[in-house]
């Protein structure tokens, strides 16, 4: 509990006390409030249930109830109620009764007296243990929503680490691939593998970035698969320019152009790739199309771990504000679309 709640609490407090031992005096009425009758019939026993409160709310409550010590947190409240009507029976009796006056009421007999003012010590106590379990199970939540909050963190952090090196590798058999039948080529997808490690240790290592950014990187990393597949593929791209001030979380789509220049692409004839990202009827679009190549059984590469980390990302981030839909069309293309309310995204003030 930090500082400003800890002072809420304490000004909590002082108003309920203050309005209980207010109320009696702003009821008064006639010749003026009788200071004595009011401190004899609701001070002191105000005092008493104030000392039962606290003894509870401050000690034994976390100490015994809590701790399953029952039978002892039953006798030491018995010992403590009986002590504190005494006490005040002693205190009325003392010095507030006037024994020489003739037209005072005979007092109650004492057995119905402390019958009554025993029963009246359990409100202070009910209250006291209400009031703790209401706090225990407040800060279970808040420990709750906190845990779920680390975990929601951490497994974002987790995928996105797992995104890289999965990008990584994608890139380093790109490259590969080139050396030894055009190390030029090679050497330019070198450098544009910096360009885009860059962005990756320096832009991308925040939980949000402006989507402009990202649609560059997305350019340069298609540019970078282009150099490789060039005599395979001719690739369509068609990205909308877009508000400054979107935010999106960084490499949210680039498992999207990975997926279709892993497995759209045939070692037999030029095959078309094309990809979309516009802002239409209030949400984000993004598509993407390539031939339906389906694999033999017996071919087991690719895990699939940039869709479905993909998957997991927008579910933690855009739950009930995202669609995220694959197609075959025709038999011949395999659509991927993914759609993003803009009442979802963030926005940079």
């Amino acid at each position: 509990m930090n500082l400003n709640n800890k002072w809420l609490v304490v000004l909590l407090h002082a108003m309920v006390w203050g309005t209980l031992f207010g109320f009696p005096y702003l009821l008064t009425t006639g010749q003026g409030p009788d200071l004595r009758e009011i401190m004899q019939h609701s001070w002191i026993p105000l005092i008493s249930y104030m000392v039962i409160f606290y003894i509870n709310y401050s000690v034994l409550i976390e100490r015994l109830l809590f701790r399953k010590k029952l039978v002892l947190y039953i006798v030491l409240n018995i010992l403590l109620s009986v002590g504190l009507v005494f006490a005040t029976a002693f205190i009325r009796f003392t010095f507030f009764q006037d024994h020489h006056d003739p037209d005072r009421p005979p007092p109650l007999p004492w057995k119905f007296f402390f019958y009554m003012e025993f029963l009246s010590t359990l409100i202070p106590l009910f209250f006291s243990i209400a009031v703790r379990i209401l706090i225990r199970w407040m800060q279970a939540r808040a420990n709750e929503q906190e845990q779920a909050a680390y975990r929601f963190q951490s497994e974002l952090q987790h995928l996105k680490y797992q995104l890289q090196p999965h990008f990584f590798f994608n890139s380093l058999n790109n490259i590969y691939s080139l050396v030894d039948r055009s190390p030029e080529k090679a050497k330019e997808n070198i450098h544009a593998l910096g360009k885009l490690m860059r962005y990756f240790l320096y832009e991308s290592d925040t939980e949000l970035v402006k989507l402009s950014n990202e649609i560059d990187f997305m350019r340069k990393y298609i540019e970078l698969m282009e150099v490789r597949t060039a005599d395979r593929t001719k690739v369509f791209v068609e990205f909308q320019e877009v508000k400054s001030d979107i935010l999106v979380p960084p490499l949210l789509f680039i498992s999207l152009i990975e997926n279709a220049f892993k497995h759209g692409i045939s070692a037999k004839e030029v095959t078309p790739l094309f990809f979309q990202l516009q802002i239409t009827n209030n949400r984000l679009l993004f598509t993407s199309r390539n031939a339906y190549l389906p694999k033999m059984k017996e071919d087991q590469s690719g895990s699939g771990i940039g869709l479905n980390n993909l998957e997991k990302r927008l579910k933690l981030l855009y739950p009930g504000n995202y669609r995220f839909e694959t197609r075959i069309e025709n038999g011949q293309f395999f659509i991927v679309e993914l759609s993003i309310h803009l009442d979802g995204l963030h926005h940079e003030k």
